[in-house]
């Protein structure tokens, strides 16, 4: 750069001819994109720089464990990142169905499939291959000598050829997977849109999913489209893994759900649904029994943690009984822990309690004292509903007049708020 503006200054004494003064010009310009460059060049450096401090460019690592991290904060330059292992899949070890579509004939159903509803689905040819295309409202099954087939250990394979939207079109095609387990209740219902996710719309949507945990209470989630790492125009891979109780989904190997406690599926069929006349592609279906190594959890038994409460202290004290604010209306997730209580009840049955109703000091005792008296008594039917003999209980509402927290903070005030179990 110094060369640069010293042979400038020089020129500066010719530039009374236009040779010269075109000469400046050109080098004025050359010097210009000579700092232009070299500024860029800084900036991509640190641009890099931070890349590589963050942790943002492809870690070759088998390691699926978060970096450990310094303590202390962070600079103001540092985004700290959380990784987890989410490409653990492995199909099962014995096969026991495999329909690769390849041996099929173009046009007609595919024979190793029934169809559960709907007329339209047939062997074509895309992408040079032959696939199962589902039309909309069709349902397809895997044709087996049993309703029941799922073992309590499998794995679920198939190919989904993503394509974008038809233009101009407000096209949104799903592709439903439905695992039914014991009185055809649903499992798992999990919405794809392999569509959608492949095209070139502003819009990409999630996959939503939802499952039935043993209690018979539903869950439900999605999978956000900014990890949805689907490939247009090309076939992609849908996994599915379940252990005795645990399921995992994988979209491309990488894992998008993952549902700790749910209901044994015990069979699934597929549910195409579009407005297109491009119709939904699947083949490469295969169904595997194995799955991926259960993870044991840490439980607890909370019959028995009612079963020590009650032994060292003569009551049990619970916080997760809820209720509608103001109301004595039960929340659905109370469900769980009166069921846990009933269980004890009916393991005890001569044994007599005292249920108690309290609230934290929010509101006036006009309204607190009834209030907690009515939810003392809607706990009772509940545990009546629940089998538990309604001759050994008593609903008491104790308003907030036994605080076992400070009411002047939010976190005392949600102690307050319980239900005790009071033998007697």
């Amino acid at each position: 750069m110094k060369k640069i503006l010293l042979l400038v200054s020089s020129l500066l004494l010719l530039s009374g001819s236009a040779s010269a003064q075109g000469i400046l010009r050109n080098l004025g310009e050359r010097a210009k994109q000579a700092v232009e460059n070299a500024v860029g060049e800084k900036v991509e450096n640190a641009i890099n720089n931070a890349v590589n401090r963050t942790g943002n460019k492809s870690d070759k690592s088998d390691n699926n464990e978060a970096p450990a991290q310094t303590a202390g904060a962070a600079s103001n330059d540092e985004v700290i990142t959380a990784t987890s292992g989410v490409s653990d899949f492995v199909r099962g070890s014995v096969v026991f169905f495999n329909d690769t579509v390849e041996n099929e004939r173009v046009g007609e159903f595919p024979s190793m499939w029934d169809l559960r509803d709907g007329s339209s689905c047939e062997v074509v040819t895309i992408a040079g291959v032959k696939a199962i295309r589902l039309d909309n409202g069709t349902q397809i099954q895997p044709l087996m000598k049993e309703k029941e087939y799922l073992p309590e250990l499998f794995t679920i394979e198939f190919d989904v050829f993503a394509q974008p939207a038809e233009e101009g079109s407000g096209w949104d095609a799903t592709l439903d997977i439905n695992l039914d387990g014991q009185d055809n209740h649903r499992a798992l219902h999990w919405r794809m849109k392999p569509e959608t996710m492949a095209s070139d719309m502003t819009y990409l949507g999630d996959w939503d999913w939802s499952a039935m945990n043993p209690n018979g209470n539903n869950i439900s989630g999605d999978v956000p489209w900014q990890t949805i790492n689907l490939v247009k125009n090309q076939w992609n891979h849908i996994a599915l893994s379940f252990n005795e109780r645990a399921l995992k989904a994988y979209i491309n190997g990488n894992r998008v759900i993952n549902v700790p406690n749910m209901v044994q599926p015990l069979y699934w069929f597929l549910y195409g649904d579009t407005d297109s006349n491009k119709g939904i592609y699947i083949r490469n279906v295969v169904m595997a029994k194995g799955a991926v190594e259960l993870y044991d959890r840490n439980t607890t038994d909370y019959a028995d943690a009612v079963t020590k409460a009650i032994e060292e202290t003569g009551k049990f004290v619970t916080n997760n009984i809820l209720f509608d604010t103001g109301k004595a209306t039960l929340l659905p997730q109370s469900l769980e822990e009166i069921q846990k209580v009933a269980e004890y009840m009916k393991k005890n049955p001569s044994a007599r309690f005292e249920v108690q109703g309290h609230t934290d000091n929010q509101g006036s005792d006009a309204v607190n004292d009834p209030l907690s008296q009515q939810r003392a008594e809607a706990v009772v039917a509940a545990l009546e509903k629940e089998g538990v003999d309604p001759f050994n209980l008593r609903p008491v509402g104790k308003g907030s007049h036994e605080p076992v927290a400070d009411n002047s903070t939010e976190a005392g005030r949600a102690q307050n708020r319980r239900v005790e179990f009071i033998k007697r």
